[in-house]
């Protein structure tokens, strides 16, 4: 695979940011009606190179009575995505708000960014590639605001379809290692969650953050998603502390979306699998013991020499380049180089912008 150029020509080399870091670019401040009544809900949506996806999706989160009456409101956050027109457009209407960044932060210091510039007890993370129904943002808002809901649920995942229709896996088990290892026997979408059938709300362990509703004393109490990690298994962790810290988390059917793009139905390049192999060894050295973390990380550095290897022969020198620096990150986990680490990831995630476009303005 050639790393070198987007499809549109252009070089895919994105600024990425060092961990914490990355400067607010100025946009065209939103209108803003006067006096507007107390915000109940933020919907915090994390765009990277995908502004038509998150343009439609705006259009339909604000065809809900509580973003035109200003209790809910709409929090862009943009990860270093090229300049585009839809960007200004967008942060002109009303009750959106859209902050730039010049690098990509990542997805779990983005999403923190965007909770924290949003007010209101519920935050409602989402994906652009979702597609929602009209007056979503009202049931949300009733669900969350119902007198029978216990004060201890900090984290309310959503049922996901496919976009045939067809229910999408969206909660499970936290991974383990016999669960992970057993997982690589299934196809990609049954490894990491399930699809959940059951028709009435109920406890989970954990719930994928494309469609997340969390309690802010919840999120303020656990500092948000742990920005450690790039993308991917953040939520995994959020839910996994949250549950530690008392709070439940739940699924509930009773409202639904579509996820057009779930990481199983895409291919996964080098760079993205490189993300998404430091996203889980960076959970096993959380929540794993010492052991099970070690022998994991064997397997993924193994993983990745015979992937250079097959990418060698294969005459494939980017994406051989792509997995040397795979194993050597894996040896940057185990030891703890933290710097080291998020150098390795920075290079990756600087070939991410042609894989993120590829999903945009394709859900229709």
């Amino acid at each position: 695979m050639a790393l070198a150029h987007s499809p549109d020509g252009t070089s895919p080399h994105a600024p990425v940011a060092a961990p914490g870091h990355g400067h607010e670019l100025a946009l065209t401040a939103p209108r803003r009606a006067p006096a507007p009544p107390a915000t109940e809900l933020a919907a915090v949506v994390v765009n990277f190179c995908q502004w038509q996806n998150t343009a439609r999706l705006v259009r339909q989160l604000r065809r809900s009575a509580v973003v035109r009456t200003g209790t809910a409101q709409i929090q862009i956050i943009d990860n270093g995505s090229p300049a585009h027109p839809l960007a200004s457009r967008v942060a002109r209407l009303r009750g959106v708000s859209v902050r730039r960044y010049d690098a990509n932060l990542g997805f779990a210091a983005a999403v923190n960014r965007g909770c924290r510039q949003s007010t209101g007890p519920w935050v409602l993370l989402l994906n652009p590639d979702i597609t929602v129904p009209d007056g979503f943002l009202d049931d949300v808002l009733g669900r969350a605001a119902r007198g029978d809901l216990p004060a201890d649920v900090g984290v309310i995942g959503f049922r996901l379809l496919n976009r045939d229709g067809s229910p999408q896996p969206s909660t499970g088990p936290f991974p383990s290692l016999g669960r992970t290892l057993a997982g690589l026997c299934l196809p990609r979408a049954r490894r990491k969650c399930h699809v959940n059938r059951r028709t009435v709300e109920s406890p989970v362990e954990w719930a994928t953050g494309g469609c997340l509703l969390v309690r802010r004393e919840c999120f303020e109490q656990l500092n948000g998603l742990d920005e450690s990690f790039f993308l991917y298994y953040e939520d995994v962790d959020f839910c996994r502390r949250a549950a530690a810290n008392g709070w439940q988390v739940w699924f509930d059917p009773a409202l639904q979306v579509t996820h057009h793009w779930p990481l199983h139905a895409r291919r996964v390049p080098p760079p993205l699998r490189l993300v998404t192999r430091h996203a889980l060894l960076t959970y096993t050295r959380r929540h794993w013991s010492g052991w099970q973390a070690r022998l994991l990380s064997s397997a993924v550095w193994l993983e990745a020499g015979v992937r250079q290897l097959w990418a060698k022969v294969r005459g494939e020198s980017d994406a051989a380049r792509c997995f040397d620096q795979m194993r050597r990150l894996v040896s940057d986990v185990a030891a703890g180089r933290q710097q080291e680490a998020a150098e390795r990831i920075r290079f990756a995630a600087s070939f991410l912008h042609p894989i993120a476009a590829e999903q945009d303005g394709r859900t229709e």
